[in-house]
């Protein structure tokens, strides 16, 4: 049990470090190495200083203890108690302003332990400011507690000298009850996360980034809290163990506590009322508002904490928002969206370009007898409102679910499906592709929406925001396959001929026959997937036939797309000599490595590269994935080209130029349905007689909503449509 116990007078400055850590070293060894020499270096106090300050209620215990620089105007240091060692930067007769708050560089009010402080610095009633490097120009005021401690961390998952591993800060993420435990660090990414939590597996991969995790960390004692230059911190109440970089605006948080505040010039973090962080690492250009707690975490970069969200033993990728809610045991890749009161995202691992609504409860054990299951969402994930989903499921690329309760765990393997608990005839319905055909306004505009959203200025995790890329393309084509042997067995059944003994390869091609020469047939047919939901009732596909065709439309359109931009980015290269080019292994099996796709031989080489040693830093690897983003686009281009050949394998095992040629009339074709659809999706919400209600005629309707004429997105992809119509032609 702790308790309070009494120490001699100078014990507040001295030992900082135990003896035993110090190691030949004073005390002020790291200190001294953390701060920037004044220009002209400190001097002692002159007497006539010391007795001016001592006039303005001033004390210290050794007054020759306190350094100061050349410009130093006494009149500015009232009512302070210095402890130990502290060294003041210039103080001059001047006004610091942020916003409306005006203060007067000095420093007054305070009680002041071992500490630098910068240049033109204002510090006022700051009550207990304790071995701290405080940058240029920085405001603090009204503090109650500001102080280090020598085995300080800052959010990393580190140990210092002499702590036992029980003290260790792990991110238990993707699992309520662990075994994906990752270490956080101030620099980590999401595709870090990702290659460290889902690789388990991999005994010497996770004992490699254990030991590069802590050698990238000094373990020695007696690093001091620093405050980068311009940094505003008021009306806050404990801040212990604080990194916080340069420019940062904090205020009324309620504790921040071994944790690394990453900000700049460019991007500033702002903290806000009533937060508490504990055992974290904040990106940069961040903001944490309104009474949000933070425990056991890495922020990425250009996120929103709002509203009173829980955010415990998760990592959250660059550009997302989360408010009002519970996040907990989570992995979740950039641009998620969760900004309602009663949602629940419990033990997942997210891809990103997701939505959470209002009152969804994502594998929270309360809906399972299980605790350590796990949610798997790839790309553009939406549950719709209350929907509540069981541990453990999986949900290809733009699942959209249904307002529902699922009974069951789920394997949704078509993407861009809309999921329904159909609870009247007691089956789950999917519609593959309903993306596509019924709502070509919301997956048309993702890409350019998640684009804009995206505000860094240092961008260190990769991130693809392409709708259409290889992950969501090969689910496409797996997609296809699927549709083809349900509806080759709903067939079969139909004409009592359905055999346990066909093979795979026989059901695909029967299929594959009926969905692309039999309209009539295949239309009539009612098909039910199979292995998408733990239970005993059917599953039934609506939309087949539409579907089949419209996922191959999209790989139709991703192939012309990628290589029309290609050839108009090369003029030099032929169609020929390219498409010969690109006759190279099909890379069938992507990985999106937190925002980031690589195929999976490259993720292979990249853990070979770790476990033998060729990596042996956290730089060195996030320059392998600046370098698998630089040859990626050659890479999606092989697959795009791959995916063109997969439509057309059973023509020719080669694209021609005939079938290129069809490609690109269709891929037309594609284009102007589209920008149609666009129209026609957004169009409804004009018509819709109910929303229409509202309003007293059509002009107010148009003041408050606008021309659909004016609608950006609907203005852009016309122009869009335009361009890419004008490219397509140019190498048909």
């Amino acid at each position: 049990m702790d308790k309070v116990t009494i120490l001699s007078y100078d014990r507040i400055y001295k030992n900082f470090i135990e003896e035993k850590y110090l190691h030949g070293y004073d005390e002020y060894y790291f200190r001294n190495q953390q701060v920037k020499q004044p220009e002209g270096g400190w001097r002692h106090l002159r007497s006539d200083e010391v007795e001016r300050l001592v006039k303005n209620a001033n004390t210290a215990t050794n007054w020759d203890d306190i350094w100061v620089t050349d410009e130093f105007d006494t009149s500015m240091v009232m009512n302070n108690r210095f402890f130990g060692m502290v060294r003041i930067g210039r103080i001059r007769n001047e006004i610091l302003q942020y916003h409306d708050l005006r203060v007067p560089v000095g420093i007054t009010g305070s009680s002041i332990v071992s500490c630098d402080i910068g240049d033109d610095a204002a510090i006022h009633d700051v009550h207990y400011m304790a071995n701290y490097i405080i940058g240029d120009r920085c405001i603090l005021f009204n503090i109650q507690e500001l102080s280090t401690t020598d085995h300080s961390k800052f959010g990393n998952g580190i140990l210092k000298e002499g702590e036992p591993e029980e003290v260790r800060v792990w991110l238990e993420v993707m699992n309520e009850c662990g075994g994906r435990g990752i270490l956080p660090f101030d620099g980590m990414i999401t595709s870090d996360a990702y290659l460290w939590a889902k690789y388990q597996d991999d005994k010497k991969l996770q004992e490699r980034l254990f030991e590069i995790t802590q050698n990238a960390f000094d373990d020695r004692r007696g690093y001091y809290g620093t405050i980068g230059e311009g940094c505003v911190i008021k009306n806050c109440w404990i801040l212990k163990d604080a990194k916080i970089g340069p420019c940062a605006y904090i205020k009324g948080a309620s504790k921040l506590k071994n944790v690394t505040i990453n900000s700049s010039e460019e991007e500033p973090t702002q903290i806000g009322e009533g937060v508490i962080l504990v055992n974290g690492i904040t990106g940069y250009g961040c903001r944490i508002f309104y009474s949000v707690v933070g425990t056991r975490f890495v922020l990425g970069d250009n996120c929103n904490l709002k509203y009173g969200a829980r955010l415990i033993y998760s990592v959250l990728g660059d550009n997302s928002t989360i408010s009002c809610c519970e996040v907990l045991n989570n992995l979740i890749f950039p641009s998620h969206e969760q900004h309602h009161n009663n949602s629940f995202l419990i033990s997942a691992c997210v891809m990103g370009q997701s939505n959470m609504a209002a009152g969804a409860t994502i594998g929270s054990n309360h809906n399972s007898r299980a605790t350590d299951g796990e949610i798997v969402a790839s790309r553009g994930f939406w549950p719709g409102l209350c929907s509540s989903v069981k541990h453990s499921s999986r949900f290809a690329s733009f699942t959209l679910l249904s307002k529902a309760d699922y009974p069951n765990e789920l394997n949704i393997m078509l993407p861009f499906s809309l999921v329904s608990n159909n609870a009247a005839d007691d089956e789950l319905t999917v519609m593959p592709a309903y993306w596509w055909m019924y709502n070509m306004y919301a997956i048309a505009r993702n890409t350019s929406k998640y684009q804009k959203r995206d505000k860094r200025k240092r961008r260190i995790q990769h991130i693809e925001f392409e709708t259409f890329a290889p992950d969501t393309m090969e689910e496409a084509i797996e997609a296809r396959k699927l549709l083809e042997i349900w509806t080759a067995k709903a067939w079969l059944l139909s004409e009592n001929r359905l055999d346990s003994t066909i093979s795979r390869d026989e059901l695909m091609k029967t299929g594959r026959r009926i969905l692309n020469n039999e309209d009539e047939t295949a239309k009539k047919l009612t098909v039910y997937g199979e292995g998408m939901e733990h239970g005993k009732r059917k599953v039934r596909i609506l939309k087949h036939y539409e579907a089949y065709h419209a996922y191959g439309d999209m790989l139709l359109y991703y192939g012309v797309k990628n290589i029309a931009l290609y050839l108009e980015k090369h003029p030099e290269e032929h169609l020929e000599t390219l498409f010969e080019k690109l006759q190279s292994k099909e890379q069938r099996e992507w990985i999106n490595l937190g925002g980031q796709l690589v195929n999976s031989d490259e993720v292979e080489a990249l853990r070979n590269d770790i476990n033998s040693g060729k990596l042996n830093t956290w730089e060195e690897i996030h320059h392998r994935y600046d370098e698998l983003w630089a040859n990626y686009p050659l890479e999606k281009l092989r697959h795009a080209f791959s995916s063109l050949r997969f439509l057309y394998m059973d023509r020719s095992d080669r694209l021609t130029s005939a079938l290129w040629r069809e490609a690109v009339e269709r891929a037309c074709q594609v284009q102007h349905f589209i920008c149609d659809q666009v129209y026609i999706s957004r169009k409804k919400d004009y018509d819709n007689p109910f929303r229409n209600a509202t309003f007293r005629n059509e002009e107010e309707k148009i003041a408050v909503i606008g021309e659909l004429e004016e609608v950006s997105f609907v203005k852009q992809i016309r122009e869009e449509t335009e361009k890419y119509i004008q490219l397509f032609q140019k190498f048909i």
